[in-house]
């Protein structure tokens, strides 16, 4: 192994290097063809032995460019062999697929693109846009799903409607005899009727409510109508009063001085009676004279007796 790293290499005496002559070989006329390392683009199985070659296994393979393009691109085709019994497998690129298509040697365990076992066929256009028309179609069944149930349960709101319509029209047909005079039913369901019933309970406590503070405040006005009657009778008497004082005081200046005290005598003395009972009925003025307070006792209740004064 140390013999391959060496600088010099040893010549023997007897070599003569203008006894070594170059040659040229023809080139080759065919495909190019170079040595390469791939791995299995698919798993197979081999024609001649029955083996199986799983996708990914690598292979030493000659890969080979022919003259066959699809829209400029070219396609290549490929040669190992068997794992086994060393048989020649090929396939090539298939660029229209974007895949690789198995020529000979080998059957490929499962190809995508094939349906009815015809692996050459050519898809047209029309096939193309109705296997993608089947495959949306595949893809939007559950929205188709939730258009039916959607569309089942307007359907049944419309059936449901059209009950309730039917029933409504029967019931304003149907026509009660009450004595002689005949009377159509209106149409109404329990639920409008309880509604009914509870609006009319709710107007009723509403007026019975209202009436009672209408009515407090009727007696509110007639005690402040009373007590405006008694302040107008005292302002009354208090004028007459004065009136009775001012007339008193017009005689005492015609009459002499005692027939003048006797008037006022005469007059006075009924005049005490409205006083006294203005006084009785007024009540006493306030009084804001400040006073002390008295201290509470603590001792008692914390259980502290006083000593009795020695003096």
């Amino acid at each position: 192994m140390s013999e391959r790293k060496v600088l010099t290499k040893y010549f023997p005496p007897d070599f003569d290097p203008s006894k070594i002559q170059r040659t040229r070989g023809p080139k080759n006329a065919g495909p190019k063809v170079q040595t390469v390392r791939l791995m299995a683009p698919f798993s197979m199985k081999c024609t001649a032995c029955g083996e199986y070659i799983y996708k990914g296994r690598k292979f030493n393979a000659r890969k080979e460019t022919t003259d066959e393009k699809y829209l400029a691109i070219s396609i290549f085709r490929f040669y190992i062999r068997c794992t086994r019994c060393s048989a020649e497998i090929t396939f090539k690129t298939d660029p229209r697929r974007m895949d690789y298509e198995c020529e000979r040697g080998a059957k490929r365990n499962f190809e995508v693109w094939r349906s009815d076992g015809n692996s050459s066929k050519v898809e047209t256009d029309e096939e193309r846009l109705d296997r993608l028309e089947a495959e949306e179609a595949e893809v939007d069944a559950m929205g188709q799903l939730e258009t039916k149930m959607v569309d089942a349960k307007r359907e049944m709101q419309i059936a449901d409607a059209l009950d309730e319509i039917r029933t409504r029209n029967a019931r304003n047909e149907r026509v009660v005899k009450e004595g002689e005079v005949e009377v159509v039913r209106e149409g109404k369901s329990e639920e409008e009727l309880e509604r009914e019933r509870v609006e009319r309970e709710d107007e009723e406590a509403v007026r019975i409510a209202f009436g009672r503070v209408v009515r407090v405040a009727v007696e509110k006005e007639g005690e402040g109508q009373a007590q405006e009657k008694a302040i107008k009778k005292k302002k009354n008497e208090v004028e007459g009063l004065g009136e009775v004082i001012e007339t008193v005081l017009e005689e005492a200046i015609e009459l002499p001085a005692e027939e003048e005290v006797a008037v006022v005598k005469k007059k006075a003395s009924s005049a005490p009676s409205r006083a006294e009972s203005d006084a009785a009925e007024m009540p006493p003025p306030p009084t804001f004279k400040r006073g002390t307070k008295r201290k509470k006792d603590f001792g008692a209740a914390l259980g502290i007796k006083k000593k009795p004064a020695l003096v």
